[in-house]
């Protein structure tokens, strides 16, 4: 098993840069740069936790203004600062992700589902944030954005399970649910998974698509209809992967959609973007 570096076009659902208004794939484009090259930091293997630590906060240092920085290497830092504020966003939606990469950083272990849940507000909630505020979406848009979010990772950590604790030393399944279901890290180390593991992936997703539950209701509420559809087919594709995690088996093979998957997802979403009627909510100022 090797260590993974993914790119913006392998990760499970990424963004669609066609349908994204041509003046905001720049800031799009630096934005997850700057994410990808954070969570790079966090997942590298070479460096020890509390440089890993001091690279993310000298990243927020620059991003923020606090630090001057005049090399090449972290010039996508400071153009993603000059279109933050030339489309007057909060910074938070770039530094609350610098508050997970920082955990993963230092191996936190997660004792409950909320700790697990609160995390991933901060690993993923900002992107879903950012999304909607660059489309000058209502902030009413962002409860449900957060739960779609937060579902979406912890798909992820799901599907990632044996990866993560083999070669990042990570444990996203909190301590509650192992203790629930009488799990050890070794069970999670096997090639098979054990009844245990099973019922306790079972647990998961029935909590996860709770979250999917509060997440559908997003589309209703979301002026852009090139970012309805997206968010459409975002939840197509999750609600795909939810029934392929709970028939497979995490440990034996590597769960991911298909080409049918993708064709089918993004057709329904589509539709299903197409045919949503938006509530009447004032645009934010």
């Amino acid at each position: 098993m090797k260590l993974r570096h993914k790119n913006k076009h392998q990760e499970n659902f990424p963004v669609g840069m066609m349908m994204i208004n041509r003046e905001l794939r720049r800031l799009v484009s630096d934005y997850y740069t700057f994410a990808r090259y954070a969570d790079d930091i966090a997942d590298n293997p070479h460096l020890k936790p509390q440089n890993k630590v001091e690279k993310l906060y000298e990243l927020e240092e620059i991003f923020t203004g606090q630090k001057t920085y005049k090399g090449q290497k972290l010039k996508f830092v400071q153009s993603l600062k000059s279109e933050f504020e030339k489309h007057n966003l909060s910074p938070s939606l770039a530094t609350d992700l610098l508050i997970a990469f920082r955990k993963d950083s230092l191996g936190f272990d997660y004792q409950t589902w909320g700790q697990l849940v609160d995390y991933c507000k901060y690993s993923a909630a900002p992107v879903g944030k950012f999304m909607l505020a660059i489309h000058n979406e209502h902030p009413s848009t962002y409860l449900p954005a957060t739960s779609l979010c937060v579902a979406l990772q912890i798909v992820n950590h799901v599907q990632d399970l044996k990866y993560d604790i083999s070669l990042l030393k990570r444990l996203y399944l909190p301590a509650d649910i192992m203790q629930k279901f009488h799990l050890r890290k070794e069970d999670l180390l096997q090639n098979k998974s054990s009844l245990s593991l099973n019922k306790a992936k079972e647990y998961i997703m029935e909590k996860t698509q709770g979250l999917v539950k509060e997440g559908s209701l997003l589309p209703e509420l979301i002026h852009n209809t090139c970012l309805r559809i997206e968010v459409c087919i975002i939840l197509s594709l999750t609600n795909i992967m939810i029934r392929k995690i709970l028939k497979g088996d995490i440990l034996t093979q590597e769960i991911k959609l298909s080409h049918f998957d993708w064709i089918k997802g993004i057709f329904a979403g589509i539709f299903k973007g197409l045919t949503t009627k938006t509530k009447t909510l004032p645009y934010k100022e």
